[in-house]
């Protein structure tokens, strides 16, 4: 298995006792909840997103087609390369490039890309470039495709599944990391999102179905960059950061979507508790040595039970509070819930640097061995084939101080993002203000929870 270094290891010396990190925690987002409410009276962050366009040769050089092209020859070599060592390299997690590429370089490392630039996976997606490149030719044959009009009701669900399935792998499967299980799984996810592509659409499908774009979708609302789309043109703009999630978004799904990003990282925390562990261990000692095949199946399927746990569990809360907002306002929850989704952006976005910035930071550097022999044949194309990752880079209480801020900060900016849409949709700002009361609650829960998962672990 990858080393899981996104837990805290085990904190010492901290200078105050770590419930008061708890308590300290839920009293930061109080003040911060009074805060808003006495100075915040009327919407901002709509106003703030449509913002300033950048320079015209940056627009060329970044939107043009050359780029593009470029980006996505290169992005769809890497992911022929990563099937390959998958497929045919040695089967060892310590010297294949498949998995510490997907888990870590892939997975983790392109989240601080998109919060900071903005949507890149848009010209990175080696599936879309893929079927960008077969449309292109097939029209350059004189042959046309007309695409099937895609369900409006399915909205997002197909991208929460397959993220859902992403999930199941990593954190349910016994041997998520084993380079035959990757292979396998990057030709299912291929397969799939080229038949959605073919069947509704490259953009219709990108937008709904598949699992990364949407995902890296939402993390890039936070940037200060996004790419703004008229009947003209397109057009790079820079725009206060949090400003691209203000206002509703009523595409079905997204609920669901949002509480696998947020579920599966709690779920994937409480995974690694003594609890959950002992459990694991009862189910591999009753089956492990007679029945093997069973016993990991057993364990996946029990594995899958508690992630879909945690996402409903995530879903739920978040839908109580809703419906506390609604019996504050009079309003149909139904309504409300559109309106205050995207307040879980930050929060997804706060538990995954929690949970894995410093795996992303300690077997990230395995990456550059990984570079001279990707197969793990024992080549050295670059000479950096003995390198040998600094596991010490990080302390423990180091960690746990960037999770303790990471998970304050992130439920901080969820709890502005409510209170914005809150003061945009009441007019009297008493009534706006009672509304996120429920919200608040949620806040400190999913912080408290989130700390207690990390110093559990």
């Amino acid at each position: 298995m990858i080393p899981l270094a996104h837990g805290i290891g085990g904190v010492r010396d901290l200078p105050v006792p770590l419930w008061l990190f708890f308590y300290g925690a839920g009293l930061v987002l109080v003040v911060s909840f009074v805060a808003l409410g006495a100075l915040w009276r009327r919407p901002l962050l709509e106003q703030l997103e449509r913002g300033r366009p950048l320079p015209p040769r940056l627009q060329r050089v970044v939107l043009g087609p050359e780029l593009r092209s470029v980006l996505g020859i290169v992005s769809f070599a890497l992911l022929v390369l990563v099937f390959a060592t998958a497929l045919v390299g040695r089967d060892s997690v310590a010297i294949n490039l498949a998995p510490t590429f997907v888990y870590v370089v892939f997975w983790l490392g392109l989240v601080p890309v998109v919060v900071v630039l903005g949507n890149v996976w848009s010209v990175l997606s080696p599936w879309r470039a893929a079927a960008d490149a077969v449309a292109w030719a097939w029209a350059r044959g004189g042959q046309s495709w007309t695409p099937l009009d895609y369900p409006e009701r399915l909205g997002r669900w197909p991208a929460a599944v397959l993220l859902f399935g992403f999930a199941a792998l990593e954190l349910a499967y016994p041997y998520a990391s084993s380079p035959r299980s990757l292979a396998l799984a990057i030709a299912i996810y291929s397969w799939i999102n080229w038949l959605g592509m073919i069947a509704y659409g490259r953009s219709v499908w990108t937008a709904n179905g598949e699992a990364f774009a949407v995902y890296f979708g939402f993390l890039a609302r936070l940037a200060p960059f996004y790419v703004r789309r008229d009947e003209q043109r397109r057009e790079l703009v820079a725009r206060a950061p949090l400003s691209g999630l203000a206002g509703a978004d009523r595409r079905p799904g997204t609920v669901a979507f949002l509480a696998v990003m947020l579920g599966s990282v709690a779920f994937d925390g409480f995974s690694r508790t003594t609890w959950w562990q002992d459990r694991l261990y009862s189910i591999d000692a009753s089956l492990g040595l007679d029945r093997p095949r069973l016993a990991d199946l057993a364990i996946t399927g029990y594995n899958v039970l508690g992630l879909a746990a945690g996402v409903a569990l995530v879903a739920i809360v978040f839908l109580f509070a809703v419906e506390g907002a609604r019996l504050a306002s009079g309003r149909r929850s139904a309504s409300l819930t559109a309106q205050f989704v995207t307040s879980l952006v930050p929060i997804a976005l706060a538990y995954a640097v929690a949970h894995y910035f410093s795996l992303l930071v300690l077997q990230g550097q395995a990456t550059r061995r990984h570079a001279s022999d990707p197969f793990g044949f024992g080549w050295d194309l670059f000479g950096t084939a003995d390198f040998q990752p600094r596991l010490d880079t990080l302390s423990p209480n180091t960690i746990w101080y960037v999770q303790v801020a990471a998970l304050v900060v992130g439920h901080v900016l969820g709890l502005v993002l409510a209170h914005d849409r809150a003061v945009a949709l009441f007019r009297r700002p008493r009534t706006a203000l009672r509304t996120q009361y429920a919200m608040l609650v949620l806040m400190v829960a999913y912080t408290v929870g989130g700390l207690w998962l990390l110093s559990s672990g």
